[in-house]
């Protein structure tokens, strides 16, 4: 326990830290400066792939790369109708990259890898801090190597730079529990009222194991640390309060509607919608939200839902070892004093784990597999922290023997996970079994046979089967593009949210029509086809597989008019509603979970005299309206937000801005239409106006209806 003792032993108060593992040698930085260089050209490279990625939020950054305003409160349009459904912090890296270089793929998702740069540096430094820099350099592989994290740090949604806020927050909490310094929990609250910035109440999932172990560990009298926990939680207020504020004092006339809401109340967005609502299933106005599917809809709830078909792929590789080192490194350090800081290292990094992988395993709302790229800062550290201890004991049998037993539970479920693509790479299960299965028998010697270069060979042997399946899913995850608003990282694998077997896919069906998506692809930027390589299904919905793998590689185009097929036929787990009382748009999804296709003749119907209108269309469904909005670079209003399901504008409302001549066209189909998924009908009422009052005007397959033009 000696070498245990050494890096768990904190400096004094208000001594510097003492010199141990974390120093290394000369070869320390370089290693870590290879390996953060070679992530960064492992996750730019084939970047613009995904085009527009989640095209809701690109038409959000387009806004606020033209208005001021609209990059502070995060509008989906430069002329401000209505914002995106969560706080706009992370909108504005990427806002503001698109200002300096203009709208282009790269511009939108480099901010997305240089986050990963970051939270790869930081997650080093609390790794290498007290386990050595080996460990430092294992927690970055591991962590780059997730295939959630490979999509995720590539895409334009919030989890990136949630994910960054939160490792951040753990450091700063270590960090203050050196030598219990108010400054890092200052920061660590900081870092939290930013995340809420980010997704709201996600970013306070990790606060309870967090502030219960400063409250019990930190080298400070109790009264301090009450005293200094407070002063944390108010920096989160004020940090993350302070634009909240902002939004509800401001008269609403004044500001563009909270998007995602039903009262237009950021309040009400953060704790139904966003908050209590993702955990009962009450989320009103939501995809098939309210009444307590109890998960139904967005696959079963329950303790295993991190290892099923279709998150496990995901984030789950190394999930079980994460969790046994976690338990061997307490174990370790059961006798260590109550300020030990490698014992609260692994309460902290676990309790993060453990508590976040609950509320997503049991969260009865809506629940996509991306969400789990939170989890891959903690895996990564509890594996490089427990490896690190056991390996240090190695001189021990058990130390050895649950070494050895983690090699070879992580390959046996490896090889699970990879037989649920059996098509994919069908030779590596294999070789990952058989090579984990050696590795695993070396480690059981290794520490009282041979020399330093059998020891080498063995833990080489070890990491790379333990590695390999996870980096497959990986490298399948760099090569191709993900658009929509659901994606998955690596190859198919059936089930919701992958296109693959199970998954649907097929246009038309009861609904389904064409999904709105006519004409050629003009939606992603020049030369980024819509559709995925073969095989690499990116499914949108429950029962509804977006059907991919006959769509194009990046670069070319549709294979069959209608575009990539999200439109998909309503299958078991389906939710019903849509493409009830729309005209037009083929019913269907119509672009509510991925954005429609817009041709040649329709960016010019719409561009002509755009200068003279407010929105130059306005269109049901975010992600309808943002395809128009991205293919014309002017403002389009999203009828409904992001499900067509807000009550805004209201009928009278947007009677009003045609009468004074703000709005050109209304683009027919698209989102819920207020049907059963919708709380008001708000936006079929505006539709049943629209269609029966206006001129239809039939442009590249699709439907518009010219406002200036009555029929009467």
């Amino acid at each position: 326990m000696t070498t245990i003792t050494t890096i768990a032993a904190p400096p004094e108060p208000g001594s510097a830290p003492a010199p141990g593992p974390a120093s290394g040698g000369r070869w320390a930085r370089p290693a870590l400066y290879g390996l953060l260089l070679a992530v960064g050209l492992a996750y730019f490279y084939n970047l613009s792939a995904s085009g527009y990625a989640n095209s809701f939020y690109s038409a959000a950054v387009q806004a606020g790369s033209q208005s001021w305003k609209a990059l502070f409160f995060g509008s989906l349009d430069s002329a401000n109708a209505i914002t995106v459904d969560k706080p706009p912090a992370a909108l504005w890296p990427m806002a503001l990259s698109v200002r300096l270089f203009g709208l282009n793929s790269w511009a939108i998702l480099a901010p997305q890898v240089l986050m990963a740069l970051a939270t790869a540096a930081v997650l080093n430094s609390a790794v290498r801090r007290r386990f050595g820099p080996v460990a430092g350099l294992i927690a970055v592989g591991v962590f780059a190597l997730t295939p959630v994290a490979a999509l995720m740090f590539r895409f334009n949604n919030p989890d990136a730079l949630l994910a960054l806020l939160m490792t951040v927050t753990v450091w700063c909490v270590l960090r203050a529990l050196e030598q219990g310094r108010t400054k890092w929990l200052l920061w660590a609250g900081a870092a939290v009222g930013l995340a809420f910035l980010a997704k709201t109440l996600q970013a306070f999932l990790i606060l309870p194991p967090l502030a219960v172990l400063y409250a019990v560990c930190a080298p400070v009298p109790v009264r301090k640390r009450i005293g200094q926990l407070a002063l944390s939680a108010l920096t989160t207020v004020a940090v993350g309060g302070w634009w909240v504020a902002i939004v509800e004092l401001m008269p609403a006339s004044s500001r563009p509607y909270v998007g995602g809401s039903q009262n237009n109340s950021f309040l009400e967005l953060t704790f139904g919608y966003n908050g209590l609502g993702r955990i009962n299933g009450e989320e009103t106005g939501s995809v098939g939200g309210g009444g307590g599917r109890g998960g139904g809809g967005w696959g079963e709830t329950g303790i295993g839902r991190m290892f099923n078909s279709e998150v496990g792929g995901q984030i789950a590789w190394l999930l079980p070892a994460a969790l046994v080192l976690l338990v061997a490194g307490l174990w370790l350090t059961r006798k260590a004093g109550r300020t030990d800081s490698a014992r609260a290292a692994f309460i902290a990094w676990g309790g993060a784990l453990v508590m976040t992988a609950a509320v997503f395993s049991f969260m009865a709302g809506i629940f996509h597999q991306y969400y789990t790229v939170a989890l891959a800062p903690y895996v990564a550290a509890l594996v490089a922290m427990g490896v690190a201890v056991l390996w240090e004991e190695r001189s021990a049998r058990w130390p050895r023997a649950v070494l050895a037993g983690t090699v070879l539970a992580t390959v046996l479920w490896a090889y699970v996970l990879l037989g649920r693509t059996p098509d994919y790479l069908p030779w590596l299960r294999w070789a990952v079994l058989a090579g984990g299965t050696v590795g695993a028998i070396g480690l059981l010697v290794v520490g009282r046979f041979g020399g330093r270069g059998l020891a080498v060979a063995v833990v080489g042997l070890s990491c790379a089967a333990s590695l390999a399946g996870p980096t497959a899913y990986t490298v399948s995850t760099l090569n191709s593009g993900h658009q929509g608003s659901i994606v998955t990282a690596g190859p198919s694998a059936g089930g919701f949210g992958t296109g693959g077997p199970g998954g649907g896919g097929r246009p038309g069906g009861p609904g389904g029509g064409d999904g709105g998506q006519r004409g050629g692809m003009r939606q992603q930027p020049p030369g980024q086809g819509q559709g995925q390589f073969p095989g690499q299904g990116q499914g949108q919905f429950p029962g509804q597989g977006q059907g991919n793998q006959q769509g194009s590689a990046p670069g070319g185009t549709p294979t069959a008019p209608g575009g990539t097929g999200a439109g998909a036929a309503a299958g078991p787990g389906a939710v019903p509603g849509f493409g009830e009382g729309m005209r037009g748009g083929g019913g269907g999804m119509g672009g509510l979970l991925n954005g429609a296709t817009v041709d040649a003749e329709a960016e010019a119907l719409l561009a002509k005299g755009a200068d003279d209108y407010t929105w130059v269309a306005a269109a049901i469904g975010a992600q309808n309206a943002a395809s128009y909005q991205l293919a014309t670079g002017e403002p389009v209003m999203a009828i409904g937000g992001f499900n067509g399901s807000d009550p805004s504008p209201t009928l009278d409302r947007f009677k009003k801005y045609v009468a004074d001549g703000r709005i050109h066209y209304f683009v027919s189909g698209g989102g819920m239409g207020g049907g059963p998924g919708g709380s008001s009908g708000t936006s079929s009422r505006i539709s049943s106006w629209v269609t029966e009052n206006f001129t239809e005007v039939s442009v590249g397959g699709a439907t518009f209806y010219d406002l200036t033009r009555p029929t009467s």
